[in-house]
């Protein structure tokens, strides 16, 4: 990556006396994950070049609590959404996009009834606002002819029936998308929700992540697209299992529209 990154801090921002239109909540995986890092990476590329007035929190942002609400620790979850409610309101945030389905649907509907209302979206649903809004072009002969599927996250899927932002983003480039047997509401869980992430599976036939690769890999694609940084995990690993790695790639749809 040539070009020099932009991203503004809110406390920068503040001392400058701006308030950023947008708050980019970067997430633990975001952040720390040397393979979602690049995700984030994309996602940046896509708002400098869109001109979208963000920010992020930096070293203010915490873990959502997400992990350990699943994991059934709820006096843990309600103090990391506190902290981070705290920071958030006195930035006086209004607007949120984040890359992580995880963090998308706990600042949604779980902090509102801890005192953190604000406008949540996921960065699919946001791409697919810069195209429409003519802010974003997309030069469709990137990822001409290529075999696309999507995965859906059950966190923007099923949890918040977005099923249609990721798939106009990705109907923006010229490629062959082509749908899972089970896919939008019957989609397959990748494996890695409600914390199984942080643990080894249960003994069964096969793991879950390796169930849906192989969902994948039956739509003969080049290419698994996700929407969700534990999804790519999940599916990569999928993809190393079943030895396709040389030839199927798994990436982010910001990473396919950032590319592009």
């Amino acid at each position: 990556m040539s070009e020099q990154l932009k991203v503004p801090t809110m406390a920068e921002c503040m001392a400058e006396g701006k308030q950023p239109e947008v708050l980019f909540w970067v997430g633990s995986a975001g952040s720390y994950d040397d393979r979602a890092k690049k995700i984030t990476k994309a996602f940046v590329r896509i708002l400098n070049k869109a001109n979208v007035d963000f920010a992020v929190l930096g070293s203010e942002e915490s873990c959502t609590g997400d992990v350990a609400k699943r994991a059934g620790n709820e006096f843990l979850f309600q103090m990391q959404a506190m902290m981070n409610i705290e920071v958030l309101n006195a930035y006086e945030i209004k607007n949120i996009v984040t890359c992580d389905p995880h963090s998308f649907n706990c600042i949604k509907n779980e902090y509102p009834s801890l005192g953190g209302n604000y406008n949540v979206k996921h960065h699919t649903q946001f791409i697919k606002e810069l195209i429409d809004s003519g802010k974003l072009k997309v030069q469709q002969h990137t990822y001409k002819g290529k075999r696309i599927t999507f995965h859906d996250p059950c966190y923007l899927g099923r949890a918040n029936n977005e099923y249609d932002a990721p798939r106009v983003v990705l109907s923006t480039l010229d490629a062959n998308l082509t749908e899972m047997k089970r896919h939008r509401a019957t989609a397959l869980c990748c494996g890695a929700g409600g914390a199984q992430m942080f643990k080894e599976p249960e003994k069964g036939d096969k793991d879950i992540n390796v169930l849906r690769t192989e969902d994948a890999l039956e739509t003969n694609p080049d290419i698994i697209a996700t929407g969700c940084p534990y999804c790519n995990t999940m599916m990569t690993d999928g993809v190393k299992a079943k030895e396709k790695e040389d030839s199927i790639t798994v990436l982010d749809v910001a990473e396919l529209i950032a590319n592009s």
